[in-house]
């Protein structure tokens, strides 16, 4: 009688704990539940992309720091020292009301019909 009464409980209990895993994995295979399970991992990807950038960020400040340092960029400027004339560079080519750089880049070009089916 226990023997049966045994079995009888395990083999409930069995069946209640299956029924619970399929019920919980067919809840995560709904479509509202996989598209919030890839927001969450968009998101997390999102975090480590921004962390990774503030790492490279730092790096290079700090690099650049050293090489500013190593080249003797970070010392102070000598007042004795010429100063270097800078120069203006200005773009060549039409200028004018209408002949303008961007007028002439932004031009409309002739229409050209590329389907086959069309008579020409």
């Amino acid at each position: 009688m226990f023997r049966r009464t045994f079995w009888f409980t395990a083999g409930a209990a069995a069946g209640v704990w299956a029924t619970t895993k399929v019920n919980r994995k067919l809840k995560q295979l709904t479509p509202e539940s996989l598209a919030a399970q890839a927001a969450d991992k968009a998101i997390e990807t999102g975090h480590k992309l921004k962390d990774f950038a503030l790492d490279v960020r730092e790096s290079m400040a700090r690099r650049e720091a050293e090489l500013g340092e190593a080249l003797g960029l970070a010392a102070p400027v000598d007042q004795d020292l010429p100063v270097r004339p800078h120069f203006v560079v200005e773009a060549s080519g039409p200028v004018g009301p209408d002949r303008s750089l961007e007028a002439t880049k932004y031009r409309k070009l002739p229409y050209t019909s590329y389907n086959r089916n069309e008579d020409h």
